[in-house]
């Protein structure tokens, strides 16, 4: 008689288990959360390797960029696989809507910087950047739910002393060195011979921007110092073929196209993250673990990045400048901005954008500035600067602590 109690208590517990899954098909989902605090690991592991992750290719010249940030993406890719192989995560393919957004907002950089510089470009970005990604979470644009932090009014200050700090930055003057593009060209024997330096003064002249002997079929110069008077007509076409339009662009005409290029790749980067949100708040038995998507973001990355290098390619006639010098410290800034997004992913999951988006996208720029930019390259000298510096670094690190506090 016991055995039959045993035997009916072991059926009604495997129907129970039975009728759960079929109620809650999201039983078997792997829906962990993170605590607080490793949210804040997170974050600052995304911050270290945000401000450094450039540091890898800074003495390497990258050109147009086009080549760069197909090598950079491709070892963003590499990344994404690699946690995929660990977590097996569903694949959502909007999810790459979010990867593709960011491509095209890191396609508009290059542009950029030939227009209105990197200091104010930076600026303008950073602080579109945080605002986009910030409002969309907190107010729960394009569908998502709206994340409301513990203290609005830390979190408003927050954000207001975060956005503040990218405009001190655009004031300090950097002194950086360009580094020196050599390229190599083959010439026939024809165009060889206007090169040789018929006397001293020649000479002088030849050897300001010609290396090794000159009589040689291949010819290495600076790409800096390409204005001989002697130059082969090969060269001369290269020089016309490598104007673009923004070279062509009035002062005025690149200050409007910089501005604007500015704005559009700080609202994309700042919305990179809705798809993978949207998903994990509107999808049935979706993942709550915003790193089950980082696998078809790094997707949607590589293959936008594919496309506009393909397109790059077309435009110039299936000529792009290629910089093989440039491919393994593409990969090595590529796989430490892969882990620094992972991160966020992580950061955004256990403490929400609002909190987040004031932390991360400032406070690197604060240890680029003051670690990499004064200690280490010591590309910010004087006391203008470091006072400019100081200040921001101030109100970037003021704002992330209310951000942060703003989550209880």
């Amino acid at each position: 008689m016991s055995g039959f109690k045993i035997s009916a208590n072991m059926n009604v517990s495997m129907n129970e288990e039975m009728f759960a899954s079929v109620t809650d098909p999201c039983n078997s989902t792997g829906n962990e959360t993170y605590p607080t605090y490793l949210g804040f690991i997170g974050a600052g592991v995304s911050v270290v390797f945000y401000a450094s992750n450039f540091i890898p290719v800074k003495k390497f010249e990258t050109g147009d960029g086009m080549f760069f940030q197909w090598i950079l993406c491709s070892a963003i890719l590499l990344v994404g696989m690699v946690l995929q192989a660990i977590r097996r995560s569903t694949f959502y393919p909007i999810v790459m809507v979010g990867g593709a957004v960011w491509a095209t907002g890191n396609v508009c950089v290059v542009p950029i910087i030939k227009t209105i510089g990197l200091g104010l470009g930076i600026c303008i970005w950073g602080t579109f950047n945080l605002l986009a990604g910030w409002a969309s979470g907190r107010f729960g644009w394009f569908g998502i739910n709206a994340e409301v932090p513990g203290n609005v009014t830390f979190n408003y200050i927050g954000v207001a002393l975060s956005a503040s700090s990218a405009f001190i930055y655009a004031f300090i003057k950097p002194e950086i060195d360009t580094p020196k593009l050599e390229m190599t060209f083959e010439i026939s024997g024809a165009e060889v011979e206007p090169l040789i330096p018929n006397n001293q003064a020649d000479s002088r002249s030849a050897s300001s921007s010609l290396y090794g002997n000159p009589s040689d079929d291949v010819i290495i110069f600076n790409k800096k110092k390409t204005g001989s008077v002697n130059q082969p007509p090969s060269l001369q076409a290269y020089n016309r073929d490598d104007e673009t339009f923004l070279d062509r662009l009035g002062p005025i005409g690149k200050r409007v196209l910089g501005v604007v290029l500015s704005v559009v790749s700080g609202v994309f980067y700042g919305l990179m993250f809705v798809p993978a949100i949207y998903i994990k708040d509107t999808r049935p038995c979706a993942s709550q673990n915003l790193l089950d998507y980082v696998f078809a973001h790094f997707c949607g990355i590589y293959l936008a990045s594919t496309f506009y290098f393909l397109l790059y390619c077309a435009v110039n006639k299936n000529r792009p400048k290629i910089y093989p010098k440039v491919i393994l410290p593409g990969i090595v800034s590529g796989v430490m901005w892969a882990v620094a997004t992972g991160f966020w992913f992580i950061a955004n999951s256990a403490l929400s954008e609002p909190v987040s988006f004031p932390i991360i996208t400032t406070v690197p720029a604060a240890i680029a500035s003051l670690v990499w930019g004064v200690l280490v390259f010591k590309e910010i000298r004087g006391r203008r600067n470091i006072l400019i510096l100081l200040l921001g670094v101030l109100m970037t690190l003021s704002g992330a602590i209310l951000a942060g506090l703003s989550k209880s």
